[in-house]
């Protein structure tokens, strides 16, 4: 817990004490890379952001990075894997139904898959990019999705901040994703998203 306070008190400090242009780059930074290098912590930058540029302006910074990121990761595998992708998948049966799939989703399924807290988002930039899917719909999907997503990670990620200190914050934040767990899996039951 000690190292987690430790790495946000020094991003936080890091990006306070840049000049302000600076300071915009790095939070916009983290949270690009984020989206292109799942392993690093989305609700962490966004929780960052949010502590050294406040509620709307860290939302507003932490939104729009997490769209430059995945139309990044999007755009990465439309042009670099795609092409290999279809040569064989040609050959494939089942890879052309899947493939059929995905891009045939329609625009509130996928914006549904992409606003749930859990569904990895790096995941959803491959396959879209991967398939036939046309940009403006991904995009359209993203930027809808991504509010709500961001959202939850700032409150998600400053509480938890929060709760380093004070343990009560920890238990809330533990009810909070068990009853979003509860209805991501009613949702995905309702409208028979595996």
């Amino acid at each position: 817990m000690q190292i987690i306070l430790d790495v946000v008190n020094t991003l936080v400090e890091t990006i306070r004490t840049s000049n302000i242009f600076i300071s915009i780059f790095l939070g916009l930074g983290i949270i690009i890379l984020e989206s292109i290098f799942p392993i690093l912590p989305l609700a962490l930058f966004i929780a960052t952001n949010v502590l050294v540029f406040g509620n709307i302006f860290g939302f507003i910074l932490s939104w729009v990075g997490t769209i430059m990121g995945c139309i990044l990761s999007f755009m990465a595998f439309r042009k670099g894997f795609s092409k290999y992708l279809y040569r064989y998948i040609d050959t494939k049966e089942i890879g052309k139904e899947v493939m059929n799939s995905i891009s045939n989703i329609n625009f509130s399924g996928l914006v549904l898959v992409t606003a749930m807290p859990f569904t990895p988002a790096f995941l959803v930039n491959i396959v879209c990019g991967l398939s036939k899917m046309s940009f403006k719909k991904y995009l359209f999907a993203m930027l809808l999705a991504k509010i709500s997503i961001v959202y939850f990670w700032g409150y998600v990620g400053t509480t938890f901040v929060e709760s380093l200190e004070n343990p009560i914050a920890l238990f809330k934040l533990g009810i909070i994703l068990i009853i979003t767990y509860i209805i991501s899996h009613i949702v995905c039951k309702k409208f028979n998203i595996n």
